[in-house]
């Protein structure tokens, strides 16, 4: 009896220990919900809800679709991409995705990171030499505009970048000195494309304003992952785009996502639409329309790590099932296990402390390019501990719940938007409609 148990448990440690193929990991396909665990009719819930947001003038429309297991359970367009209601969304449209070019750009050196290519406190200028010489800013002259700088108590790093604490910010979205430096060096409106700038004369360019605190010392949203794209330039030896295409797009099989649009897929681009002031969806204007269509534009090699893709829901899903799959997908590894579990462990345990970081709702945090959801925030939502997300300035959205093994991604295009609590009634759909 004593021979017998010890065999079973040798038998059980060998299955335990060999490397079983998750399904998991095979290509998305879409299934019945009851087959990932929801609930059909709960789950339907939420065409009620894009409608209703649909019919009140509050949502133009767009491209939802959930995953679980490895499964998708919910992939549906709604709505229309002109007011004249005479062109439906389609499920493979294309969607500016801005700043959700970040955390593809976040995964691009992470891979860098774990061949051993570059290290996550090593200081900026080791790849980018300009970045030597940047100061903190310490005087200002409203006057022309000058500046006098201080040095940086330390170095910019990896790390900094890809935690928003570097001291870089978006001078658009300042209201202060900064913006007027920014605006002196002509780099407002610069984090989605550039019509002559290549990639290198962009950051070289930044390379030149003053940061608008030493780095380490609090969170500020800024144009730090265009930094990184350009890092990944110096160190692979390939534009964005090729790196992207090679070792991200073709395994992953992202055949719609691309910094400027081939121009047969002109067609596929949504317009953008805005909100008047009490909350209705308005075309934008020829004006702005011009701005906005930079994914048409000639590609003169400026790639915009921080915001210059364009993509698909199921393009994106793939990208994120990845993710969720500890780094694999379709049998195409695009990082390792431990890489993620390091990309998603909280960075702001310390500033959180002193007030410095993303949020003061405790347990909502940052890891290494993406917003985090810790324990501190059970209850906050019906997210899990260890959801990780990001959004675009254009309003599409994605979050990875791992502990659920759940992807969501929403694409619709309009800004402003001024009912953001969509995505959050949207959320509350999803998770209530899980069964198992």
């Amino acid at each position: 009896m004593l021979k017998l148990l010890r065999y079973i448990t040798g038998i059980l440690l060998f299955v335990g220990c060999t490397s079983i193929p998750k399904e998991r990991s095979l290509p998305l396909e879409q299934v019945p919900p009851v087959q990932a665990g929801f609930s059909e009719q709960r789950l339907a819930l939420a065409d009620s809800l894009i409608n209703r947001y649909m019919r009140d003038r509050q949502l133009p429309g767009g491209v939802f679709l959930v995953a679980r297991h490895g499964k998708i359970v919910y992939y549906k367009s709604f709505g229309y991409r002109s007011l004249n209601f005479w062109e439906e969304y389609q499920n493979d449209d294309i969607f500016r995705i801005a700043s959700m070019t970040k955390a593809v750009t976040t995964v691009g050196i992470m891979q860098l990171y774990e061949q051993g290519k570059l290290g996550l406190d090593d200081p900026v200028h080791r790849y980018i030499l300009p970045f030597k010489s940047i100061g903190v800013l310490d005087t200002f002259n409203p006057a022309d505009s000058s500046f006098t700088t201080v040095a940086p108590k330390t170095p910019i790093t990896i790390r900094h970048l890809l935690t928003h604490t570097s001291g870089i910010v978006y001078g658009d979205f300042e209201s202060n000195e900064i913006r007027a430096i920014y605006q002196k060096l002509d780099l407002l409106g610069v984090g989605l494309s550039h019509s002559s700038w290549t990639t290198e004369q962009f950051i070289d360019k930044l390379a030149q304003v003053p940061l608008a605190f030493h780095p380490g010392d609090r969170y500020n949203y800024g144009l730090n992952v265009d930094v990184l794209g350009r890092v990944i330039e110096v160190v692979s030896g390939l534009s964005l785009r090729d790196y992207f295409q090679q070792h991200l797009f073709d395994p992953l099989g992202m055949v719609d996502t691309h910094f400027y649009l081939p121009e047969e897929k002109h067609s596929r681009l949504v317009p953008v639409y805005a909100q008047t002031d009490d909350g209705t969806v308005m075309k934008q204007d020829d004006g702005l329309v011009q701005l906005i269509d930079y994914p048409k534009r000639k590609d003169r090699g400026h790639y915009a790590g921080g915001g210059g893709l364009s993509s698909t829901a199921m393009d994106y899903a793939r990208f994120i099932q990845a993710l969720v799959n500890d780094g694999e997908y379709n049998g195409h590894r695009i990082l390792g296990r431990k890489t993620i579990e390091l990309m998603t462990a909280d960075q702001f345990v310390a500033l959180n402390k002193k007030g410095a970081g993303i949020s003061q709702i405790p347990g909502s945090t940052f890891c290494l390019g993406f917003g985090l959801i810790t324990d501190e925030a059970n209850g906050l939502n019906s997210k899990s501990p260890g959801t990780y997300e990001w959004g675009g300035y254009f309003s599409t959205k994605f979050f990875i719940d791992p502990e659920e093994d759940l992807i969501f991604v929403g694409m619709t295009q309009i800004n402003p938007f001024k009912h953001g609590e969509f995505y959050d009634r949207l959320t509350a759909v999803i998770y209530g409609a899980i069964e198992d």
